[in-house]
């Protein structure tokens, strides 16, 4: 009989472990897995909540948006949500409580009960654009202050003021119990959002599973880049809590690596690659400082997820691993592309990674068997 996966809280430095079981944790809430289910982990990816703020069309893409995640949630009923970043357009929004908009998109997940982590992308502390067309009549609008079914209360914090990534990471935080985020080691700043859980099973929930990597890719307020100082945070913790590389290593960040133009298809997606849209060139990070390296050369990571190219959503093999583009799921953003989600499944016994995308309509495609990796060089 298959264990039952499960995230467990530890209380050590920037290593976190999710329960989800029965025996009740005094900082987070619990909720009981399925008996002998996997673990599911639902990526919602490029939100882009607040985006055009002051007009018509934004706020009804926000409704659209939070419509998709919530056809998700009902069509899959995953263990965990992880936000993908670019949770919010930063850049169109005008208050300086962002996190008014950010709360409106993990409400969804909030409100069934189900625990979330999220990592930065590059628009959600991006420094607000002002539209040349407010400088003449007739003149600035009026500011949209989205309180409504929030947890934030931010009414006097309405003005036009950015918000950062650490205020941002610390209402969701402060306001959330089933947030799973962390703002990750001081030293690694102005990057937020670095830090490890463990996934656990529920018959022996100090042995680890699997250990979800998060790393924030920057932009907005810094350069789009994961620093060789993450990459050395990375392989510190790694040996730390995984010396002998036994446990499999999931990673997630928000703008790709330059690997992921070595293996882009050229038109249509082939094998070995699986996915259904490959409709831009890999928008990548402004450099590489090591992390791929250091991924290529562990033989357990598995598997790296990221966003940003709203037009792909493919995953292709590199190396020693795995690269994967989420779907874009929200309404925000560029590209008309069907909205969805893509959907991460961890097994224990046998050890396996499945990930499939699940559509807004409730149709399945572009399943793949990311560990045990089966003739992963061989292509058609």
């Amino acid at each position: 009989m298959m264990g039952r996966l499960l995230l467990l809280l530890l209380i050590s430095p920037y290593l976190y472990s999710l329960l989800i079981s029965t025996v009740a944790l005094p900082t987070k809430d619990y909720h009981q897995l399925r008996p002998g289910a996997p673990f599911k982990i639902a990526l919602f990816a490029d939100l882009h909540f607040g985006e055009a703020e002051s007009t018509d069309w934004g706020p009804l893409q926000d409704v659209n948006s939070t419509r998709v995640m919530c056809s998700v949630l009902d069509d899959e009923n995953p263990d965990f949500v992880i936000y993908l970043g670019d949770v919010i357009t930063a850049n169109n929004i005008a208050i300086r409580n962002a996190s008014l908009y950010w709360d409106q998109a993990v409400s969804p997940t909030r409100a069934k009960g189900i625990p979330w982590a999220s990592v930065f992308g590059n628009h959600d502390d991006a420094a607000f654009e002002w539209p040349i067309e407010w400088f003449s009549a007739p003149g600035i609008p009026k500011i949209h202050c989205p309180v409504a079914n929030s947890s934030c209360s931010g009414e006097e914090d309405c003005s036009f003021k950015g918000t950062q990534r650490l205020e941002l990471m610390k209402n969701e935080i402060e306001l959330n119990l089933l947030s799973y985020s962390q703002y990750g080691p001081k030293e690694l700043w102005p990057s937020v959002s670095n830090y490890v859980l463990q996934v656990s099973s529920s018959e022996n929930p100090m042995s680890p599973v699997a250990f979800l990597y998060f790393l924030d890719s920057g932009g907005g307020s810094y350069p789009e880049i994961i620093s060789s100082a993450q990459a050395e945070w990375f392989q510190k913790k790694a040996s730390e809590i995984n010396p002998d590389s036994r446990v499999p290593e999931i990673i997630f960040w928000h703008i790709p690596s330059r690997a992921y133009k070595k293996v882009a298809p050229l038109f249509w997606i082939h094998k070995p690659c699986v996915g259904s849209i490959n409709k831009e060139k890999v928008a990548t990070q402004e450099a590489e400082t090591g992390i791929m390296k250091l991924l290529v050369e562990r033989v357990s990571a598995k598997a790296v997820f990221v966003g940003h190219n709203h037009g792909l959503d493919w995953c292709c093999p590199y190396e020693k691993l795995w690269l994967c583009f989420a779907r874009h799921t929200g309404y925000g953003g560029y590209g008309n592309w069907h909205r969805g989600a893509r959907i991460v499944e961890i097994t224990q016994q046998p050890f396996s990674i499945k990930s499939w995308i699940r559509m807004e309509d409730g149709s399945v495609h572009s399943e793949v068997v990311l560990s045990p990796f089966i003739n992963r060089n061989k292509s058609m």
